[in-house]
């Protein structure tokens, strides 16, 4: 049995399929969205949730505060529980029972235009890395420029492999989990901006003000 942990639907019990998934631990889960609760990340987002299972992370995304979530299961029995769990908890998510990477494949375009604002990637600990690489390079279209990806892994497995549009911003560990946090890289700034920078906060400082 899980729950979710806080939030409009804190304490609602979440069905779990008997077997087939690995639901992320309510200890885990609590630590998580912790660290996303202190980075500011959740409220008014557009969650896809990735390796949906029970839909237990894009849930307690809901109940603190995000928008909308997406949750894409291939499993049809886990997908049937998630689609169970939305309704009994009444948040705003589709299930869609689905192969991670074809419903990626699905939408194609320029990198960081997409609507989607937090990606959780929560894989089967044995998938192939190959197809975790892939997933991570299909999310271009998808994801937004102030995009977050937190992708939880087996400490026992490699460390990810990010396309060009993702970098690592973060990364924690809790007992046999650890979760990567990573977002598009920073705009290069234009060094001419940078030099008429002082001269403009020079300019509106009260100090140039009082001059004046």
């Amino acid at each position: 049995m899980t729950r979710i942990v806080a939030g409009s639907a804190k304490g609602r019990t979440l069905a779990v399929p008997k077997s087939g998934t690995r639901p992320t631990s309510e200890r885990v889960r609590e630590a998580l969205f912790s660290r996303l609760d202190h980075m500011n990340v959740l409220n008014g987002t557009v969650v896809l949730d990735l390796y949906a299972g029970t839909g237990a992370l894009g849930l307690e995304a809901l109940s603190r505060g995000s928008a909308h979530a997406t949750l894409v299961e291939k499993a049809s029995a886990a997908a049937r529980v998630a689609s169970a769990n939305v309704r009994s908890t009444g948040l705003p998510a589709r299930v869609v029972t689905a192969d991670a990477r074809a419903y990626l494949a699905a939408r194609t375009g320029e990198d960081l235009c997409g609507d989607v604002d937090l990606v959780f990637i929560d894989p089967p600990y044995d998938i192939p890395e190959a197809d975790m690489t892939a997933v991570l390079s299909l999310l271009g279209p998808w994801i937004g420029p102030d995009a977050l990806v937190v992708v939880e892994r087996s400490t026992r497995a490699p460390a990810p492999t990010w396309p060009s549009f993702l970098v690592l911003e973060d990364q924690r560990t809790w007992g046999e989990t650890v979760a990567y946090f990573a977002g598009p890289p920073l705009p290069e700034e234009d060094p001419q901006d940078d030099t008429n920078a002082p001269r403009e906060a020079e300019a509106s400082s009260p100090q140039a003000e009082d001059a004046q």
